[in-house]
């Protein structure tokens, strides 16, 4: 009895070890899967930043360029020097190579451009976005976390109204028409989806032309009013009249082929032989819909509405060019015309970033909706 007893008590240790093994082998097995996946974002990040470095700098021709106007600059402002212009040539060509030579090293022109590309790479992935050579925010100044904090309110605004708008009225009303296959409604809403093959700002320009050239009731663009309203409740009446189009041309752009894809995608899962069970055993049509439509496609519906989100940081470039709109797009484009390196790389740097951390967050998003995801297994599925 001693004997079996002491079995029983030394056994206890190994019971108790082979009951927390499931826990740790799970711990283990995210943890693994965090390191690598966080390994890879991270190198995906690095190579798509350097090669926007890259061709933002035209492999080193912006450059040649940036050179070729600080000559410009430097003999203009000898030659407005009257002091200047009576000195002999020989002295005068010196004492511009000399000043050319010092603003090349300050601007960090005298080293070579893999160097400097290397050293871009490191400012960009630590967010030192550092100063715009040739844009200026409103207050004057030329950092570039400034100009773009300063766009950034602008295009959420425009964008999360459109976007948020454009998705929950999209999986809403495809819903009520996959209940309602082949109805007057579903049959429009098809006809309509090959008007979404033209871009939100082609229907913004005859947006423009109708509403504000010919009926005079909406304004050309801008975000608010010139001079802006002085009260609050002016300023946002003003707002709410501005965004009007940019909206419109955006659900116009999009509306029908989003409702269409997402109608098309409940109709799949309607058709499925677990979904004809239920409707079999009487079960309550919104029932069937919450349990057997709706879960299965929760991990779809995250993903568009986190890739929906995501989008707001990017803007619309022509979209915002057309309205006139002072958002992240708008400053986009501004940037490529004047070849603004550091703005540019900003803009895509955050961008990488956003995106990385939305497919990291989304592995374990997915793991908490849908039971059948266990995360760091997808191999093994």
């Amino acid at each position: 009895m001693s004997s079996a007893s002491s079995v029983a008590v030394g056994e206890q240790p190994l019971t108790r070890v082979k009951a927390r093994s499931p826990w740790l082998e799970t711990l283990r097995r995210i943890s693994l899967y965090t390191v690598v996946r966080v390994i890879f974002l991270f190198i995906t990040v690095v190579i798509s930043v350097y090669l926007t470095i890259l061709i933002a700098n035209m492999g080193g021709y912006v450059d040649k360029m940036q050179e070729g106007e600080i000559a410009e600059r430097v003999a203009m402002r000898i030659m407005a020097d009257p002091v200047m212009r009576q000195l002999p040539v020989e002295k005068r060509n010196q004492i511009m190579e000399e000043m050319v030579q010092v603003e090349r090293k300050r601007l960090g022109l005298d080293t070579p451009f893999f160097v400097r590309s290397l050293l871009y790479l490191r400012n960009a992935l630590t967010l030192n976005l550092g100063h715009s050579q040739k844009m200026t925010s409103d207050s004057g100044s030329r950092q570039v976390r400034l100009i773009l904090l300063e766009r950034l309110p602008s295009t959420l605004v425009l964008f999360a109204t459109s976007n948020l708008l454009l998705f929950f009225m999209s999986v809403f009303i495809a819903l009520m028409l996959s209940r309602t296959y082949g109805s007057f409604f579903d049959r429009l809403i098809i006809a309509l989806s090959p008007t979404s093959a033209a871009p939100g700002w082609f229907y913004g320009i005859f947006l423009i032309l109708i509403f504000a050239g010919l009926l005079g009731i909406l304004p050309f663009g801008g975000m608010v009013d010139a001079p802006p309203p002085p009260t609050p409740l002016e300023y946002a009446l003003s707002l709410l009249k501005h965004l009007i189009l940019p909206v419109s041309a955006l659900l116009i752009s999009t509306g029908a082929v989003s409702i269409y894809n997402w109608r098309t995608f409940f109709l799949i899962y309607s058709s499925e032989d677990y979904v004809e069970m239920a409707k079999a055993k009487g079960l309550p049509s919104r029932m069937i819909e919450r349990r057997y439509i709706l879960r299965p496609t929760m991990p779809t519906i995250v993903t568009s509405f986190a890739l929906t989100l995501l989008n707001l940081w990017g803007g619309a470039i022509i979209l915002e060019t057309v309205f006139n709109w002072p958002g992240l797009g708008r400053l986009y484009y501004q940037a490529i015309g004047l070849v603004d390196t550091p703005v540019i790389v900003a803009e895509t740097v955050i961008y990488a970033y956003l995106l990385a951390i939305t497919v990291f967050m989304l592995d374990f998003v997915y793991a908490l909706i849908d039971p059948r995801v266990k995360v760091g297994e997808g191999a093994k599925q």
